[in-house]
């Protein structure tokens, strides 16, 4: 089979596990296939989780499962902060564990619509360049706001004693684009773990280790879709991706 081609066509769920970077594992279903190899939406390195991931003439209908809504459960310490809002960042403040009932009204601030700055350590452009590329070479910027939709942000546990939080395990459901980290950061912590449990419909107990992941038919996939997420790519193009995941001739580029 030729790089990058059409073909297999499908849609693999992908179990991330701490460590690797997403891209490690497109390009290492894409060592697998032999296919173009895309996904919709990353996690960051110490992340586990799901990770969809679009094989061959699959990855025309990226935009489908990009803005898909996505359910992740993390750890936030609450007694310290970093430069990454996670445990990969620098530490810069250590404070005491915040009273219960002040993390209960941080977090109903955070329900609903709101806006939180992008973290510096983020893939988002500034001024031409990846923010996390700054960071790393020390540059400070003023990180742009962005408007996300946090649908629910629950309490699963604290920890600490009865009137105090020195960490809180949330999980949350929220608009695409959301960064969890930014909402750690918002209470005064960072997140120490994060794993995202789905994305769109598709759910992590649905993934595999990306050696063991098979392809999910993309017609069985986009049925699961809802129509404002088809309606991101053309009916035309779902057909022709349709097409070559159907028969022979679909080789060309």
């Amino acid at each position: 089979m030729p790089p990058r081609s059409l073909r297999p066509v499908g849609i693999a769920l992908v179990d991330k596990p701490a460590g690797p970077s997403s891209f490690a594992l497109v390009a290492a279903l894409r060592r697998r296939t032999g296919a173009r190899t895309g996904h919709a939406g990353t996690l960051d390195p110490f992340a586990t989780g799901l990770l969809v991931l679009l094989s061959g003439a699959a990855t025309r209908l990226a935009p489908c499962f990009v803005g898909l809504d996505k359910r992740y459960v993390t750890d936030v310490d609450l007694t310290a902060t970093t430069s990454t809002g996670d445990p990969e960042g620098e530490l810069l403040e250590r404070h005491p564990a915040p009273a219960r009932a002040d993390v209960d009204a941080a977090l109903a601030a955070l329900r609903g619509e709101v806006e939180l700055p992008i973290p510096a350590a983020s893939a988002v452009k500034i001024g031409g360049e990846r923010a996390y590329r700054l960071a790393r070479r020390g540059v400070v910027v003023e990180m742009p706001l962005r408007r996300s939709l946090v649908h629910a942000l629950d309490v699963i546990a604290y920890s600490g004693d009865a009137t105090h939080a020195a960490a809180v395990r949330l999980e949350l459901h929220v608009s695409s684009g959301t960064y969890v980290r930014s909402i750690a950061q918002a209470l005064g912590g960072h997140c120490t773990t994060l794993r995202r449990t789905s994305v769109g419909p598709f759910v992590v107990g649905e993934a595999a280790p990306v050696d063991d992941a098979t392809l999910l038919p993309v017609a069985e996939a986009l049925v699961r879709l809802p129509e404002d997420a088809l309606d991101r790519v053309p009916s035309a193009v779902r057909a022709s991706v349709l097409a070559v995941e159907a028969g022979p001739g679909g080789e060309a580029a």
